[in-house]
Parts: C-alpha cells; sequence; structure tokens
C-alpha cells in the first residue's frame, strides 16, 4: 500500500515530466486538500497509509495539473496578503507582482476614498479595506461573473459592508472623486497571448487582452481616471510599457509619474498625482 511519502516522491517526478513548476510543492498542496491537512502537518505523518478513498481524487487533481490547470482552480483558493481567497475561472490569479502592488500602495499612506478599477476577484479592494478601516473602498469591473466572485470573498473576509463593487466598463459607470484609483488592468498584446504560460491561458481571455498593442485599455482610461482623480494613481503594467505610459500620462497632466520596478527588476508598476 502506498503512504504519503511515496505519493509525494512520485507524484513529483510525474509533474517534473509534464514542465509542472515547483513540482514537489503542488503535490504537497494537493494531498494536503485531499486529507483535509495543513501542509506542513504532512511531514509528520510520511508513514500514513493511504487507500483507494483517498488516493482515487488525489489522481484526478494531478492529472488536471499536469494538463495545466493552475494549482490555485484546483483548491479552489488563493492566498494573497496573508487571506486565504477564493479562486476560480471567474477571474485572474492573484500573482506575487499584484501582491507587491498593494504592499507599495499601502506603504504610500491610506486615502480616504479608493476606486479598484478591474477589481476580478477583489483581492486589491479587500487588501486596501481591511487595512484602511476608515477607508471608503468601491470597486468596478466589466464581468458579472468577476464581481460574484469578489463579493463572494467579501463575504468569507468579513467586508461586505466595506467595500462597494458595481459593474462598470472602467469608470464609465463611476460618480464622484477618489484620492485614490488603483487598476490592474488587461496589458498582454493580443498576439502575445497564445505564446503565454499553459497555466496563464486559463484565466479569463477579457482579463489579459490588451488589444493589438496591449495599451488600448489604458488609452481609454487615463482620460477617464483625470476626471474623477484628485490624488494617487497606481498602475500595475507590462515590463516593456513604462515609456508610453508615461507619455501618455503626461499627455493628460498627470505629474509626478514614476516607475517601480518588481521583485525581478522589471519596471511593473506606475505612479503618478493628478489634480
Amino acid at each position: 500500500m502506498q503512504n504519503v511519502l511515496s505519493v509525494i516522491q512520485a507524484s513529483t517526478l510525474y509533474f517534473q515530466k509534464n514542465g509542472v513548476e515547483s513540482p514537489r510543492l503542488n503535490i504537497e498542496h494537493l494531498l494536503a486538500h485531499v486529507l483535509g491537512k495543513k501542509r506542513m502537518e504532512l511531514y509528520l505523518e510520511f508513514d500514513r497509509p493511504l487507500g483507494d478513498a483517498e488516493l482515487e481524487p488525489l489522481r484526478a487533481l494531478v492529472r488536471r495539473r499536469a494538463g495545466g490547470e493552475p494549482l490555485q482552480h484546483l483548491l479552489g483558493t488563493a492566498e494573497f496578503h496573508g487571506r486565504i481567497f477564493t479562486c476560480d475561472k471567474r477571474a485572474l490569479i492573484p500573482r506575487p507582482e499584484t501582491e507587491q502592488f498593494c504592499e507599495i500602495v499601502l506603504a504610500r499612506g491610506p486615502a480616504a476614498r479608493v476606486l479598484d478599477v478591474g477589481t476580478g476577484s477583489g483581492v486589491i479592494a479587500l487588501t486596501l479595506a481591511a487595512a484602511w478601516p476608515e477607508a471608503r473602498v468601491e470597486a468596478v469591473d466589466v464581468s458579472a461573473d468577476a464581481l460574484a466572485l469578489a463579493r463572494e470573498n467579501a463575504a468569507r473576509l468579513g467586508l461586505t459592508e466595506r467595500v462597494l463593487f458595481a459593474q462598470s466598463d472602467l469608470l464609465e459607470s463611476v460618480t464622484g472623486e477618489f484620492d485614490l484609483i488603483v487598476a490592474n488592468l488587461p496589458y498582454i498584446a493580443t498576439a502575445e497571448i497564445a505564446q503565454l504560460a499553459r497555466e496563464v491561458r486559463h484565466d479569463p481571455l477579457p482579463a489579459l487582452d490588451g488589444g493589438p498593442r496591449g495599451l488600448e485599455i489604458f488609452e481609454r482610461f487615463i482620460p477617464q481616471a483625470a476626471r474623477h482623480l484628485r490624488g494617487r494613481l497606481a498602475l500595475e503594467i507590462g515590463h516593456d510599457q513604462t515609456a508610453a505610459l508615461t507619455e501618455l500620462l503626461g499627455a493628460h497632466n498627470f505629474q509626478d509619474i514614476l516607475p517601480q520596478t518588481d521583485y525581478q527588476g522589471r519596471n511593473r508598476f506606475l505612479f503618478a498625482n493628478y489634480g
């Protein structure tokens, strides 16, 4: 009979052959999920025998992961800034760059009225709301499915009363002025999507596709933001878009335009002031 350690070892090799990054970490997460354990608890149970009732659902998950389905979709959750969010195909999987984006925004200090544009699963809006209890936070997305997921996450975290979610194509349905607008918008050029990692291609296409040049959504968004912002703008962008977006922001009278690098040293974030 197989035990915890032998399953981890065999599945790690299987994942390696199928091009899964961090293969051992992946199988540990999946096995812990099937057993209802924390991942680190597996290290105390290496000799635990596993029967068909445990192995059958695990095998199904392992096959799907080897086929390119994201780990977060299989687990149904993703950790972001110390909190657990529901995660599925309705919105982008939150990634380390976006977590760093939130850390930088938080480090720059609180704002009284905040708008998150393209909120997806709600990770940015809910992280800021949790950190800034006095802030009024609003979040919009064009996708009704993404908004449903964001509301589920708000309920999961006890923040339903703290964040107002609404459907809007960028800022078309937004009213009023904000001290801070944050946005992680689609920025990948259409022709580049086919070359993305297979896990990324499981994200919703509208959340990835930034148009033929990857800039078209920003070209609509930035003039709209200028009409609603009296304070700070924070953007997560493509690593090669700094110059084009800096020029676009300047053309719409944004000031103090400042790029910032991600953990890999790539220009991934852009900050500016308006009004």
